[in-house]
């Protein structure tokens, strides 16, 4: 499925984007002056192969959760079990992503591909409400081992999470959705994120590393020391992914690279989150770097590892609110811009049709 995947992933449709630009160029208003939206908008364009590019709906968001063994190091306030207690959450619709969804009109499935402590609800099937957050069982293992001790997953099993994400891309897409977008759940899973950015990207770990859910100076201290141990320890190469994400990752981060190459693969936009979305993005672009041009940056996360590899990455964030929160909660308030960018290729007239003087 993973070489099948990759196999499919395309560089971008020059023609469309020839298309887009032009189109722009007619369009009743000041050459470039939609900025970023312009280029957001042709690169929509080559990656639809079409000008204009469809409407990015309806909106799937994905949130895919696991637990990490580097938990038992001290590196969250956050008891492990809130992991599962979140996802009865999300199912109850009581989460910030909820809200967010609501207000995006877009449909919520939670992924267990890792979660240690036993769900409060079983799995629960897309037909039961298609309006409704719908769990879907697919762990891989009861979360990762310590990674300062062992590796956290071994080969066949990081390469059953990524198999996940891609299924589940293909199950969003299959269902309708235009664009899908990253979520996450994981209580300590911002440690293996660092240290997924630092081995693809070369930062130091100091670069890479913040404070997660919001942990006191002593603490971070531990966590900086504790990515560079992972990574000594390991020497992950970033030319094998799959090794990196075995060594130092997450089961959501390997799920989430996962959903991304999917979805490069069927040539729809993915909306990425925070820090979790964007460290496994760095892993689906090292799998197939053409897989880049289907990816989106929501916003920039107050994680500083964020930053490093969004920079690495080239992609520039739409929104910037300091947000850290995960689930999918920045993905969601960008989306009405990715919306946006396409629309007004759809919807705005040109000089010719609207009878407007061009300088």
């Amino acid at each position: 499925m993973l070489e099948t995947t990759i196999a499919a992933i395309r560089p971008l449709d020059e023609a469309a984007m020839a298309a887009a630009r032009e189109l722009h160029g007619r369009l009743t208003k000041p050459a470039g002056s939609l900025g970023l939206l312009e280029d957001l908008s042709v690169r929509l364009a080559g990656l639809a192969g079409a000008c204009p590019p469809p409407i990015p709906e309806p909106a799937a968001v994905a949130i895919f959760a696991g637990d990490h063994g580097v938990h038992a190091q001290g590196v969250s306030p956050w008891p492990q079990e809130v992991t599962a207690q979140m996802i009865g959450n999300f199912l109850a619709g009581g989460a910030v992503v909820n809200a967010f969804a609501r207000q995006a009109g877009a449909s919520v499935t939670v992924v267990d591909v890792g979660v240690a402590t036993p769900l409060p609800v079983g799995e629960v099937p897309a037909s039961a409400d298609p309006s409704a957050p719908r769990l879907v069982s697919a762990s891989v293992r009861p979360g990762t081992r310590d990674l300062t001790v062992t590796a956290a997953l071994t080969r066949d099993e990081a390469l059953a999470a990524v198999r996940t994400g891609i299924r589940i891309a293909d199950e969003l897409v299959d269902a309708g959705a235009g664009i899908l977008l990253t979520g996450d759940m994981g209580i300590g899973n911002t440690t293996p994120a660092a240290a997924l950015i630092a081995a693809f990207t070369g930062a130091d770990p100091l670069d890479s590393t913040g404070r997660g859910t919001g942990i006191d100076d002593p603490t971070y201290a531990r966590k900086v020391a504790l990515v560079r141990a992972a990574l000594a320890r390991h020497a992950p190469d970033p030319a094998d992914p799959l090794g990196v994400l075995a060594a130092v990752g997450g089961l959501e981060h390997a799920a989430l690279a996962g959903l991304i190459l999917g979805a490069a693969a069927r040539r729809t936009p993915v909306l990425l989150d925070g820090v979790i979305a964007v460290s496994a993005a760095l892993a689906a672009a090292a799998f197939a770097p053409d897989a880049v041009a289907a990816m989106v940056a929501g916003h920039r996360s107050a994680e500083p590892g964020a930053t490093v590899a969004l920079r690495h990455l080239g992609l520039d964030p739409l929104i910037d609110l300091g947000l850290r929160l995960g689930e999918g909660t920045g993905a969601l308030l960008a989306l009405p811009v990715v919306t946006g960018a396409v629309r007004v290729l759809h919807d705005v007239a040109t000089f010719d049709s609207a009878g407007v003087a061009e300088k």
